[in-house]
């Protein structure tokens, strides 16, 4: 028995009923794979997928599952040219299924995210059918400004080393709030409500994923 696992579980149930009263879908998968499961079960095959870049959603293996199953997907990471990048990016906006994680997400259901380029953000906020967040208990946060705090710290640093930005964090591990060109904190969004039901859709799970 997992106490921290349990009490996540429990936590669950509770962010699961604000997450619906803010228009967005929510479920809770105790592993990995049970999320990985839940989420392809969502997207009917034959669906256009597009992705945000998500650490969360490699390490359960949606991505690959996704690239090596029965779906259309639009991969980014494929261009050539910064045009063509354009052209993806344009794509995914129309796609019917968008993949991504939360940077972080309050006890009351609100989805905290800071990005870099702002693709991702831009998509969980207007463009694909369908944005299916993949989100670990350890990210809850208690509100909109402790969730801020959770990101530059804990977040932003080896999200910054992962992409191999040349950043101050990228070098000390702590937050600058720096204005360098190659800053990955450069759009914060907080989303409160979904005005069309059930577009968002939650997928909590008790298993760590990403940052």
């Amino acid at each position: 028995m997992s106490y921290q696992t349990d009490s996540w579980a429990l936590a669950a149930g509770q962010v699961i009923k604000k997450f619906k009263q803010r228009g967005m879908d929510a479920y809770y998968c105790a592993t990995k794979e049970e999320a990985k499961e839940k989420i392809l079960k969502l997207m009917p095959k034959g669906s256009v997928v597009a992705a945000g870049g998500s650490e969360s959603m490699a390490k359960a293996g949606v991505m690959e599952a996704v690239k090596s199953g029965d779906y259309r997907f639009i991969d980014r990471t494929a261009a050539k040219t910064p045009e063509e990048t354009r052209r993806l990016f344009a794509e995914a906006v129309c796609a019917d299924y968008f993949l991504m994680s939360t940077n972080a997400f309050t006890k009351d259901g609100e989805l905290v995210n800071v990005d870099g380029m702002g693709n991702r953000v831009a998509c969980l906020s207007y463009g694909p059918s369908h944005v299916i967040v993949l989100a670990s208990m350890n990210k809850m946060c208690t509100t909109v400004e402790n969730a801020l705090e959770r990101i530059h710290t804990l977040a932003s640093p080896p999200n910054a080393l992962r992409v191999n930005a040349d950043t101050p964090c990228a070098k000390t591990g702590i937050c600058a709030d720096c204005l360098s060109p190659q800053c990955i904190c450069c759009q914060t969004i907080v989303t409160r409500f979904s005005r069309i039901s059930g577009r968002i859709i939650v997928v909590l799970t008790g298993e760590p994923l990403g940052f």
